[in-house]
């Protein structure tokens, strides 16, 4: 995929990957096709088990995948960086969505 598939606005098919810091100051991070509306699930105890009672939950980062193949890459690259590697990511929006268009490319590549 080309940059572009790293986008701002969502598609209603578009799968996004988002970063969430819990209350004790840890990371969760996820895919859904409505990132926001998956945030709403998390915050009331509905979401992933593992957010349910670290609350308060901030949202930090979505960035718009595309392909859920893609998102799912993200995701999993992500998670393999160091806390201090995430951290660096998320403090800046630009940071996350070039990471997510080099691991889009990176697949777009193989396939």
């Amino acid at each position: 995929m080309s940059p572009a598939a790293v986008a701002p606005a969502p598609t209603p098919d578009a799968w996004s990957f988002y970063v969430v810091r819990c209350g004790d100051g840890s990371l969760y991070a996820g895919i859904a096709k409505d990132a926001r509306a998956r945030f709403r699930a998390h915050a009331e105890g509905k979401g992933a088990k593992y957010t349910r009672g670290r609350g308060p939950l901030e949202l930090l980062r979505v960035v718009v995948c595309g392909a859920k193949g893609d998102a799912l890459a993200v995701e999993a690259r992500f998670k393999r960086r160091s806390r201090a590697e995430k951290l660096r990511l998320v403090g800046r929006k630009a940071r996350l969505a070039a990471f997510a268009r080099r691991v889009v490319d990176a697949r777009a590549l193989t396939r």
